[in-house]
């Protein structure tokens, strides 16, 4: 229903910017738009070190064309993304066989990811409808052929230079491997309620009442070499968080620039919390309430051509509450998309609970930045899901001149130990080969 409100509302708006607009404003917005996108082609292959496991693999090919007007009405403009993914007929007859992360179990995926009305001055930007969000905690996560898609609406405004002021009401969401919009999160069976997004933690049933969204406020500040933000999200009837990061990079002169980071995340839920009356035992462990603290720091040293870093987080135990007192994510929950400095591809601490992680990361570009290598090593000790750690290898090249636009990307990762984190407690090792052609 809100859903429909949102779209009838954008309508209502936008036909009496119609009936307003003189002749040329609204020619405008077709002779002075602009179209981009990307086409993806990418092969995913998880496999299993238990025996008797069946490893999976997912090939996606897909389009994304992005659509952005001219302005019209003093500020007014459209924009909107379509989006579709198929498979070429290689899914596997064994769903046990097929990686669903990638585009889901189905041979085909099409969508809006966005279509939205926005207005936009010097000072504010207002965006309303289906749109992408750019957020710590709520954000596109695209690592799947498809992005992830909010219906909401969101603001954005900079009353000084270096300064800006955040504000968002979300609705419904659309995950990375579904064709429309849901209410529903990433703790909600795949197939909600018609819904059709994998790859998430799980733990509610199939009879939870559907979720209601999130409200967020933010801000960010960045002068010289420091930067630093602070938000404040209530994931309604999941959590109500706050999140702060900060960084200071010591400018040098020399190519060589220590940095220093932090981050500091508090959470909090009562007894209406949907996975408290739904009795969830994430990683385990039901609870009364919701109740989370989680700190981190990272320091490290910007080089020519590269970075190298050591991220540090913790997330205390908290007796009673749900997981143990785990970070709850509506958002990012499995898909490890999350701003912790210890995440890994495969997994990090919100998809462990409890416990505490280091990792370790270079970066490093070659070949006048055409190639870039990032390699990583993290260790988790956790307290629900034992003591694992995670080898990292990245490797991506971009092309130039009548190539410019091509790319391609071979991530690789293995996962080794803990408890329940892979099948049969054995190694994960998961190999994303991942081309790309920006038009």
């Amino acid at each position: 229903m809100r859903n429909k409100l949102l779209t009838a509302a954008i309508a209502v708006v936008l036909g009496t910017i119609s009936l307003s607009a003189q002749a040329d404003s609204l020619s405008d917005i077709f002779t002075q738009g602009h179209v981009d996108g990307e086409l993806r082609t990418y092969y995913f292959s998880r496999i299993y070190g238990a025996p008797n496991t069946t490893d999976a693999n997912a090939l996606g090919v897909a389009a994304l064309v992005n659509f952005r007007s001219g302005n019209f009405a003093n500020g007014f403009s459209l924009g909107g993304s379509f989006l579709t993914a198929n498979s070429l007929g290689t899914q596997s007859g064994n769903p046990a066989a097929i990686d669903t992360t990638l585009m889901g179990p189905t041979n085909s995926i099409s969508s809006l990811g966005q279509a939205y009305l926005q207005y936009q001055n010097d000072w504010m930007q207002v965006r309303a409808g289906y749109q992408y969000l750019n957020t710590p905690w709520m954000g596109s996560s695209d690592s799947r052929v498809l992005p992830a898609s909010y219906n909401a609406v969101s603001a954005v405004f900079k009353p000084l230079k270096g300064w800006d002021i955040f504000a968002l009401r979300s609705f419904e969401w659309k995950g990375r491997t579904a064709s429309g919009y849901y209410n529903d999160n990433l703790y909600y069976p795949p197939t909600y309620r018609g819904d059709s997004s994998y790859g998430g933690i799980g733990g509610l049933p199939a009879t939870a009442t559907q979720a209601n969204g999130a409200w967020a406020l933010g801000t960010a500040y960045a002068t010289g070499g420091f930067k630093a933000q602070a938000w404040y999200y209530d994931f309604r009837q999941f959590a109500r968080m706050g999140y702060v990061d900060g960084s200071y990079t010591f400018k040098t002169g020399t190519g060589f620039d220590p940095f220093i980071a932090a981050q500091y995340v508090t959470e909090s839920g009562g007894s209406n919390n949907k996975l408290v009356s739904n009795n969830v035992a994430l990683f385990g462990v039901t609870g009364t309430r919701v109740k989370n603290n989680t700190w981190g720091t990272d320091v490290g040293v910007n080089i020519p051509n590269g970075r190298f870093e050591v991220g540090y987080n913790k997330i205390a135990q908290e007796a009673g509450a749900v997981g143990n007192g785990a970070l709850i994510s509506p958002y990012t929950a499995a898909y490890a998309t999350d701003p912790l400095y210890t995440t890994s591809m495969i997994r990090g601490l919100v998809e462990q609970g409890p416990g505490h992680a280091w990792k370790a990361k270079l970066t490093y570009s070659f070949l006048d930045n055409h190639l870039i290598l990032m390699t990583s090593y993290a260790k988790y000790t956790t307290i629900q899901r034992g003591n694992s750690h995670n080898l990292y290898v990245d490797l991506t090249y971009n092309f130039d001149g009548y190539l410019k636009g091509l790319s391609v990307r071979d991530r690789w990762e293995r996962a080794i130990g803990g408890i329940g984190l892979n099948p049969g407690n054995g190694s994960f090792t998961y190999n994303r080969v991942m081309i790309a052609y920006k038009f």
